[in-house]
């Protein structure tokens, strides 16, 4: 973000309260809509719309990862609308916490970008019913800084696990972005038809590359103060971190072109089955957020892009391609798509990578 999301960063945070103390924001509305996200994504660039028409911002509250975010919900907890990505879509859904979307109320609905809307099980559920409106996508890549490594060093994924990086390395604690970098070292683009045999070689991959970690990063500010301090030289991480440590001086990229690829996920707005807030104004939150406009500051700003295909078609093709979304076919064709999985393989995961950071 200058500004995963997911989405904190240190100096987007000391931008953001700078300008906070020098102008206002509107005071949230005490009867407005209640939204359960990532930090950072309350950006009140991304749906000025509604602010404009409410002059208020909606309230937000955050979580974490959407483990623990599923969890609050199965426990009680209210709101409106939340922000899950596409590996939980189908857990959610199963779990019954989703109300179905009127996509009659969705003024971008049919300008979805076509690679998304294929993903199958992503944006309705087996009854046919849409419940899930993608709002951004982007990638977990391979993020070096470009003065301690050398490219040739990390042409494969298989650098993580190289002995040479020990205690130079970071992934998330994120059992999602740890098995997409696992599946494509294995040679594994489809994660969702991953066998038991499949499953043991990516476990057994994440455990050598454990043997290099220094940090599994919880959120962007993780990541990026460990890249920027000289703690970690080679890391799994979000296109928000190169976009925004670049932009504050320090000599970090993104290998896209690994031998194995790059992971894409795909997140987006969901309602929630008891939330109490208006509908009308749920509906003008998501038409904001999807809003075309966006897309330019979407891409710009964070290095993620925006679901609404329009939007992008409409960005300065100077800055897609210092993105890298000049020919987004061709951006996406070597890449592991964080598609929704079954459920027991997931669980499965969650199991084995709390065993694998514990060092069994």
């Amino acid at each position: 973000m200058t500004l995963k999301l997911a989405f904190r960063h240190f100096t987007r945070a000391a931008l953001l309260a700078s300008l906070l103390s020098a102008t206002a924001l509107p005071a949230r509305s005490a009867d407005g809509i209640t939204i359960f996200d990532w930090s950072g994504y309350e950006d009140p660039a991304f749906h000025p719309a509604y602010t404009e028409k409410y002059g208020s911002e909606p309230e937000f509250s955050f979580f974490g990862d959407e483990e623990e975010a599923f969890q609050k919900l199965r426990s009680g907890f209210r709101a409106d609308l939340a922000h899950p990505c596409s590996q939980s879509v189908v857990k959610w859904r199963e779990a019954g916490l989703l109300e179905p979307l009127d996509t009659a109320k969705l003024s971008s609905w049919n300008d979805i970008l076509p690679g998304i809307k294929a993903m199958k099980g992503l944006m309705s559920g087996a009854d046919g019913k849409a419940d899930f409106l993608p709002f951004e996508w982007g990638n977990t890549v391979l993020t070096y800084r470009t003065d301690k490594v050398k490219p040739e060093e990390v042409a494969s994924l298989k650098a993580f696990a190289d002995p040479k990086f020990k205690d130079r390395v970071s992934i998330g604690d994120n059992v999602d972005d740890a098995y997409a970098l696992a599946a494509l070292a294995i040679g594994l683009k489809d994660w969702t038809a991953m066998t038991d045999d499949q499953f043991k070689q990516a476990s057994d991959f994440l455990r050598e590359v454990h043997k290099n970690v220094r940090l599994y990063w919880t959120d962007n500010t993780d990541i990026s103060q460990a890249m920027a301090g000289g703690e970690v030289d080679l890391a799994w991480a979000w296109n928000e971190t190169a976009t925004t440590l670049t932009a504050d001086g320090v000599p970090v990229a993104m290998k896209k072109d690994t031998a194995e690829g790059l992971s894409t996920w795909v997140c987006g707005y969901v309602r929630l089955k008891g939330g109490e807030g208006d509908e009308a104004a749920q509906y003008d939150f998501l038409n904001a957020i999807t809003d075309p406009g966006i897309s330019a500051y979407m891409v710009e700003s964070w290095g993620y892009g925006h679901a609404n295909a329009k939007g992008m078609a409409a960005v300065d093709p100077k800055i897609l391609a210092d993105k890298g979304y000049a020919d987004v076919d061709k951006f996406v064709s070597n890449t592991l798509f964080q598609a929704p999985m079954p459920i027991e393989l997931r669980q499965k995961m969650i199991a084995e990578f709390e065993k694998i950071k514990s060092g069994y």
